[in-house]
């Protein structure tokens, strides 16, 4: 079983900044890429931010420059620093862990945390 665990969300003001966190735990041999990915009201789910094992990292277009994916991938744990924020960012955000073991390579996913950006 694994567990995947986001902390950090809140309400801020335009302007503001939140870091996210998040953390895998469970029965796996390790990550080979984590990341955050967001849902807002009536739209899909997307990718965020992304980080390989390798150090390898990809953003959106519209968080380019304001938000900073980093962590240690081979203890499973992930951070989000989004700074600036805006409206269009309110959203729950979920973390993503493509963990692997001796049989598998899969998805898991976090509980979500809401980030909400209002003045």
């Amino acid at each position: 079983q694994v567990q995947v665990v986001e902390s950090g969300g809140g309400l801020v003001q335009p302007g503001g900044s939140l870091r996210l966190s998040c953390a895998a735990s469970g029965t796996f041999l390790g990550s080979s890429a984590m990341g955050w990915y967001r849902q807002a009201p009536g739209k899909q789910r997307e990718m965020v931010a992304r980080i390989t094992r390798g150090g390898n990292t990809d953003y959106a277009d519209s968080v380019k420059g304001r938000f900073t994916i980093s962590g240690d991938i081979a203890k499973n744990t992930v951070l989000l620093q989004m700074n600036n924020l805006q409206p269009e960012d309110t959203a729950v955000y979920y973390c993503n862990a493509n963990v692997y073991n001796a049989y598998s390579v899969r998805d898991y996913w976090g509980q979500g945390t809401q980030v909400t950006v209002s003045s």
